[in-house]
């Protein structure tokens, strides 16, 4: 059960508005507490211009946040915006959690979760919150199989 409130910015795209809520439902019904400051259309923005949605609407949330959670769904990786949402949360020092949608098989996640998340997990309520917490920090595909350390090449600076 629920240690707290954690504050969490979930990224994704406009057509997944009602996959956010779900999330967000799955959690709570869970017995999770959790305060969500991401832009759906229960609250939208009517602002057009790219930078102040940036600057003055999306940074502030997220540096509100403790935890970004990239919502990963077949178009998830065609967003600029989620793009951007990942590498501004890695600039701020925040923990970033990939979860995969229900029925995401055969989806890749954006490019800079590849680089920059901490945990990717499924669609269970106690692996999310894992992640979240930083219990969990592994990644998992859409089909629940733990993905293979990767190989980072590491160069000397001599």
């Amino acid at each position: 059960m629920s240690n707290g409130a954690k504050n969490i910015f979930i990224s994704h795209i406009h057509e997944d508005d009602d996959l956010l809520q779900d999330l967000k439902q799955l959690l709570t019904r869970n017995g999770y507490e959790i305060r969500d400051s991401s832009i759906d259309s229960s609250k939208p923005n009517e602002a057009q211009d790219e930078a102040y949605i940036k600057s003055e609407i999306l940074a502030p949330r997220i540096k509100w946040a403790g935890t970004v959670v990239v919502l990963l769904s077949p178009k998830t990786k065609e967003s600029k915006y989620v793009e951007w949402e990942i590498e501004y949360a890695q600039k701020e020092d925040k923990r970033i959690v990939g979860v995969w949608a229900q029925g995401a098989q055969g989806t890749e996640g954006p490019e800079n979760l590849e680089f920059y998340a901490d945990a990717v997990v499924g669609w269970q309520a106690d692996r999310v919150m894992d992640a979240i917490t930083g219990k969990i920090n592994n990644w998992y595909g859409p089909d629940g199989v733990e993905r293979a350390p990767r190989k980072i090449d590491r160069y000397s600076c001599k």
